[in-house]
């Protein structure tokens, strides 16, 4: 497999975006959905904020206040016995596996580039947190074209679980918001570009703390808001590289030979690959062929030393021809861009 990354990865660094909030750090500008509007590629940044701790025995988790519309920042000592630091991106109670807070708030910011190289970035979120249900922050959106509506969807994040939320737009400056699509626990939603036998489909992810392993599902539409019909289409593979978690990753592509999936897969040491499955044109519920390998592995320094290291993991791909230039957060810090072939990618694919 060819792979050619950019010679200006990272594209797009925390430092290369100013904190929005006052007394805030950006500590990550990674997951983008992609887009191509008016001639230029658009990157919806997931931009993390994480209040300045001068104190380096205080983490600070902030949440933002529906009722107030502003942030709350709630302080916690390292050395309080009822809470585990260990993971830097959360909190959790002490022999939890949930967690209580997160350490940063995420919202959507986006960055325009000419080139798909070189991006300059707006100065305030495209889209925020706007309800209780998005209280601990906004995260990965992916955006879907159908007939000019870009629909941009995102898990919505609170202590009411993790969910998907979805908002539309056809100018990339105003946003007319949908509520939820997916309710909780469900994250990593991939919404077909057009409607299929007269149907929307869309991936998701259902994430039960119950019992059972759901992993990847595929469901239909009549109106992109309410979804049915929901269906199990792929799960987790035993000693392989996406043994661990899975998720959907780019809007599905379509092609000739069948719908391709770029879908993220993770490994028991927390190593975050992509790969892709295809999946019949007519019937998408209908797996062909999956990726015994992955396409692409954390090598680069951008992708290996992070905020949460070893991680590639593509919200968005753009298609020219037989070329797919996968767009990705690196490290859970950085956005980068890999170009693959098209061809390549479907003659690696492993049927059955």
């Amino acid at each position: 497999m060819h792979l050619y990354r950019y010679e200006e990865n990272p594209l797009i660094t925390p430092k290369d975006v100013s904190p929005y909030h006052d007394g805030f750090e950006v500590i990550g500008a990674f997951n983008a959905g992609v887009a191509m509007f008016q001639g230029e590629v658009l990157l919806l940044l997931r931009v993390a904020e994480r209040p300045v701790s001068d104190d380096p025995n205080i983490v600070k988790a902030p949440v933002w206040n529906p009722e107030t519309g502003k942030v709350d920042i709630y302080e916690f000592r390292k050395d309080d016995p009822r809470y585990d630091f260990s993971d830097p991106r959360v909190i959790k109670e002490a022999g939890a596996d949930r967690f209580a807070y997160l350490t940063s708030l995420s919202y959507l910011r986006l960055a325009r580039s000419k080139d798909g190289r070189r991006f300059v970035i707006d100065d305030r979120p495209f889209v925020y947190p706007s309800n209780e249900l998005e209280m601990f922050g906004i995260e990965d959106p992916r955006i879907t074209c159908i007939d000019g509506t870009y629909y941009i969807y995102f898990s919505a994040v609170s202590s009411k679980g993790v969910g998907e939320a979805m908002v539309s737009t056809t100018d990339f400056r105003t946003v007319t918001h949908h509520g939820m699509i997916f309710a909780p626990e469900n994250k990593d939603v991939l919404i077909f570009p057009e409607k299929i036998n007269g149907k929307y489909y869309a991936l998701h992810r259902p994430v039960p703390r119950s019992n059972g392993r759901p992993e990847v599902w595929i469901a239909e539409s009549e109106n992109l808001l309410h979804w049915g019909n929901h269906r199990f289409l792929f799960g987790l593979r035993e000693g392989k590289w996406d043994s661990a978690r899975i998720g959907g990753g780019a809007v599905p592509i379509k092609t000739e030979h069948g719908w391709l999936e770029l879908y993220h897969g993770a490994s028991d040491d927390h190593r975050y690959c992509m790969g892709a499955v295809l999946l019949d044109l007519d019937d998408p519920a209908k797996v062909l062929a999956r990726s015994d390998r992955p396409l692409v592995e954390p090598e680069a320094d951008y992708e290996v030393n992070g905020f949460f290291g070893r991680v590639v993991f593509s919200c968005g791909a753009l298609v020219d021809g037989d070329i797919v230039k996968m767009y990705y957060g690196a490290a859970d810090t950085s956005m980068a861009c890999v170009e693959l072939k098209l061809s390549e990618i479907l003659a690696s694919l492993v049927k059955g």
